[in-house]
């Protein structure tokens, strides 16, 4: 057994501390990124933003909807062939992830699909990607997919960080048990908080020139800016984009002067009782359940939601004088707050 001591942080602990800037308004500012992928050395330019490939948000129908603002979809995993294949050779699929994980089962699905569609993005996705098979997996879908761009996870450290990448992934998965409907840290107190695991991923990531997504724990859109503040290349979302019309949610309602009106959705963890019923013919007696399920306010179509996000992004960028989305980082200096006396990051 060992300690490591220095505290770790997570979105709550900080702020951001304003700086002086020459930028008049938050039209100024460029908030879409270009990447060059570590293995292949293709470019993609948007905003970096993502939806989670939970059953609820990595649909179809998110995937059309953020293509208008230029960030992407991980589509979750439970699609079937037939659906999949018709969806990928269509318009709306140029900013959508093919998600698997490592069983022969995903192996082949993803196999099939390409033999009648073109797959150029792959979320290879685990709750814990410290195993050798995982890595394994990353080997081998590089060797068979060599002009893919590849995203795997997740991982909180910057080792792990390093041997995703050598095995073949471009973009890392950075979280454990941050998100709203994860339970693993309480169930197994396993996890690290959030914004310290993507300052020391992102870091080990950039040595090499490959890059991490940040998975789980924004809440607010000052919580994604603070993930780009700390090093991520971009933000996968969950329960922030939940409970809207482009998720596949069950829908909530009330009766309201006679009428059914809709009040929520039920959202879940992937690891839940209530996914593992639905996919997996229910829990195994080897394991037991590392999610919840919530009901989450029924919001409207996503546009809303992103434009606020986008906003809260540009405003940001305007406070510390950041032009271009890629300069927040180095335009980045957190405060600490609570508990102590405040602590200066930077940078």
């Amino acid at each position: 057994m060992r300690i490591e001591d220095g505290r770790k942080l997570d979105f709550s602990d900080v702020l951001i501390r304003p700086k002086r800037s020459t930028l008049g308004s938050r039209a100024e500012v460029d908030i879409r990124r270009t990447f060059r992928a570590l293995h292949t050395g293709k470019e993609w330019t948007g905003f970096p933003l993502m939806a989670s490939n939970m059953d609820t948000t990595g649909t179809f129908a998110m995937a059309k909807a953020l293509l208008a603002f230029g960030a992407l979809v991980a589509l979750h995993k439970y699609y079937s062939l037939e659906r999949l294949v018709e969806f990928f050779r269509g318009s709306d699929a140029s900013n959508a992830f093919f998600t698997l994980g490592t069983t022969e089962a995903d192996m082949e699905k993803l196999s099939l699909v390409k033999r009648q569609a073109k797959i150029d993005k792959l979320c290879i996705d685990v709750a814990n990607g410290y195993t050798e098979k995982f890595v394994d997996v990353i080997c081998r879908s590089r060797d068979e997919n060599p002009d893919a761009l590849i995203m795997a996870g997740n991982v909180v450290t910057g080792d792990m960080t390093e041997a995703l990448l050598l095995a073949g992934a471009d973009i890392v998965k950075l979280g454990i048990g941050p998100g709203s409907v994860c339970t693993t840290r309480k169930l197994t107190g396993v996890g690290y908080p959030q914004l310290s695991a993507i300052i020391e991923c992102a870091d080990a990531a950039h040595g090499l020139k490959g890059h991490v997504c940040a998975d789980g724990g924004c809440t607010v859109p000052g919580d994604i800016a603070k993930a780009y503040g700390g090093g991520a290349d971009f933000v996968m979302l969950g329960g922030m984009l939940a409970g809207h019309d482009e998720c596949e949610g069950e829908m909530v309602y009330e009766d309201k002067d006679g009428a059914k009106v809709a009040v929520g959705m039920i959202f879940y963890g992937m690891s839940s009782q209530e996914a593992m019923d639905k996919y997996a013919g229910g829990v195994a007696d080897y394991r037991a359940p590392e999610g919840k399920s919530v009901i989450v306010q029924y919001r409207g179509p996503v546009d809303r939601t992103m434009q606020e996000i986008i906003g809260g992004v540009r405003s940001m960028m305007t406070y510390i004088g950041a032009t271009k989305l890629k300069e927040i980082p180095k335009r980045t200096t957190f405060v600490r707050v609570g508990g102590q006396l405040n602590t200066v990051f930077s940078d």
